[in-house]
């Protein structure tokens, strides 16, 4: 990860590396916010894992689903089955909602095939933004 002074964090960004279908290394952006709460999270770490265990090691899918459950129980939020996905699946259906184009989603969503992306944006069932009334404004915009 790229570090700045305490001035407002432009181009930041930090470096992932994927395990499928190869080892591929992404740089993702970051915006302040989430750049503060890492540079919380690895303290005066410059390599490795950003979040880690109670050993310190690279935390895995099992101690994720633990520690989301503590935070949503401490948060007061009460859902069965609460599992890191479901913080994914936000992340794609809100960039939907904000406007996000679907292929830039696909993008930050890492899905290989759009196709994928599209499930989660037709599971929404959002009828506000139906084609139909994207022409309507159209029309009536006389253009």
């Amino acid at each position: 990860m790229t570090r700045g002074t305490g001035a407002p964090c432009v181009g930041r960004v930090v470096r992932t590396h994927g395990t499928r279908p190869a080892a591929t290394v992404r740089l993702v952006p970051l915006p302040a916010a989430v750049a503060r709460a890492i540079d919380r999270a690895v303290d005066e770490r410059t390599s490795g894992s950003i979040l880690r265990n109670t050993l310190g090691v690279r935390m895995d899918r099992h101690f994720a689903t633990g520690r989301l459950r503590h935070l949503a129980h401490t948060a007061g939020i009460r859902m069965p089955r609460m599992h890191p996905h479901m913080l994914r699946h936000t992340l794609v259906t809100t960039l939907l909602d904000a406007g996000v184009g679907l292929r830039d989603v696909q993008i930050a969503a890492r899905h290989a095939d759009p196709r994928t992306t599209m499930r989660y944006d037709r599971a929404r069932r959002n009828l506000d933004r139906h084609p139909n009334y994207i022409l309507a404004a159209y029309m009536a915009s006389g253009t």
